[in-house]
């Protein structure tokens, strides 16, 4: 009879044959940490910008607050102060909101191009991965088969 070969001997042989290759993880942390590097400054100058915007927004609103709250000698007075404040309160929503906009639009592209970029990156280094991992795969599947022979 002949003897049947001892599989799990040829599992472990063909595992060791393997080659671990960290350098691709390390590649990989080192993408993302740059990625994730690039995308908190991008949100970091967006929220900068946004905090410079409303700090603006208030200060200016309550320079107007301060005409409106000042006392007048005729009633009349009071309502043209409140009409002009109002006036004011909307052009300077208009004026805060598309300052707000253009933010967001920056935060946008830039996201957008940070992300075509890492995926340009992340397949350039996935292709090459690949390659490299399937060359060694098939040499050591040849070494295992070799073995198991």
């Amino acid at each position: 009879m002949t003897k049947t070969p001892d599989l799990t001997k040829v599992m472990q042989d063909m595992m060791a044959s393997f080659p671990v290759d960290s350098s691709a993880m390390q590649n990989a942390f080192k993408t993302q940490a740059a990625m994730t590097e690039k995308l908190s400054k991008v949100a970091l100058e967006a929220a900068e910008k946004s905090t410079e915007i409303t700090a603006k927004w208030t200060k200016d609103t309550l320079a107007k607050l301060s005409d409106v709250s000042k006392a007048k000698t005729e009633p009349t007075d009071y309502t043209k102060s409140v009409t002009d404040f109002a006036s004011a309160a909307a052009e300077m929503a208009a004026e805060n909101m598309a300052a707000f906009a253009e933010v967001a639009k920056k935060v946008q592209m830039e996201t957008v191009e940070l992300m075509l970029a890492a995926g340009k990156d992340i397949s350039e280094d996935a292709t090459a991965a690949v390659k490299k991992a399937t060359s060694e795969v098939t040499t050591a599947a040849k070494k295992a088969a070799a073995a198991a022979k």
